[in-house]
């Protein structure tokens, strides 16, 4: 059996390869999807589908449009969501998808590091899961396969 995970977050450093890289060496069958992780690719895609908009506004809400859309496919076809938060970014994004994902009664799992429990608690106490790391995540869902 092969799960499909969305992984929820900010799409800035590598933690996705993480995610992928260990759980090849656990062998747990599962296929990872997500938010395009292209920056700008993410950014102009309204336009590149769309057409040049009128300003900076039109810009972003066409593209949140396809962004959204993509984000909808993708997370109705996931077994499980896992969401990052870290310190470094803004989590704006995060906190949107985790709760979508709620909302859609996915099973989710929530990593955050310790300095983030006050802001997350209520976000966190509606998850299935919160982890502080990557590996308890994956040990999570390797759980499934005993």
């Amino acid at each position: 059996m092969e799960f499909i995970v969305y992984l929820a977050g900010q799409i800035h450093d590598n933690w996705r390869e993480e995610v992928k890289k260990k759980a090849q060496e656990r062998q747990l069958p599962l296929k990872l999807v997500g938010p395009q992780t292209n920056h700008d690719r993410s950014d102009n895609i309204g336009e590149e589908i769309l057409g040049k908009q009128p300003g900076s506004y039109y810009k972003d809400d066409a593209a949140s449009d396809i962004n959204n859309f993509r984000t909808q496919v993708l997370m109705e076809k996931a077994d499980i969501v896992i969401a990052l938060f870290g310190e470094q970014y803004k989590q704006w994004n995060t906190a949107m998808d985790t709760s979508v994902a709620i909302t859609m009664n996915k099973p989710t799992i929530i990593i955050r590091p310790k300095s983030l429990i006050h802001p997350l608690k209520e976000l966190s106490n509606k998850a299935n899961v919160t982890v502080e790391t990557i590996d308890q995540a994956l040990d999570v869902i390797g759980y499934i396969f005993e």
